[in-house]
């Protein structure tokens, strides 16, 4: 089976620490995702993200309800994380955030390795479909995280 991958990447003025920090927090994801998902978190097995945690959310995908559950498999504090689906829409699901120092703020990497269900015929019937959608929720992501992120870097002045 053929993997999809998506990245995108963008720049956060504010210490590699604080942004880290942001995203350790699973009360944000909800702040970050695109209010036509009607995403709501229903479980989580710590307080703070870390190696381990486990997430389940709900969502809808073009109107079909959902249920979500992640695990963070990879974790290095103020570097990076991995989380992958366990139950969800995709047959995988695949996302790796780095941050990286950059000019006096923060780079913010995603990559995302996913595979859509039904092999060939997933990826002829939905993947452009699947790809466009993933594109449009990274944009409304990067739009809110600077929305959320660069007022905080003028207090910080």
């Amino acid at each position: 089976m053929k993997d999809q991958v998506f990245t995108t990447e963008q720049c956060v003025p504010l210490p590699r620490d604080v942004v880290f920090a942001f995203f350790a927090d699973p009360r944000n994801l909800e702040a970050i995702t695109p209010p036509w998902l009607g995403f709501g978190m229903l479980e989580r097995s710590t307080e703070r993200v870390q190696q381990g945690t486990e997430l389940l959310y709900k969502l809808r995908i073009h109107g079909f309800p959902l249920r979500w559950r992640s695990r963070i498999e990879e974790w290095q504090a103020n570097e990076r994380f991995v989380d992958t689906q366990l139950e969800g829409p995709y047959a995988k699901w695949h996302h790796t955030h780095t941050f990286h120092d950059r000019g006096g703020g923060t780079l913010i990497r995603d990559r995302v390795r996913y595979r859509l269900p039904m092999g060939w015929l997933g990826r002829l019937f939905g993947g452009r479909f699947v790809a466009s959608d993933v594109k449009k929720i990274f944009a409304y992501r990067a739009t809110r995280i600077q929305e959320l992120l660069h007022p905080l870097a003028s207090e910080r002045r």
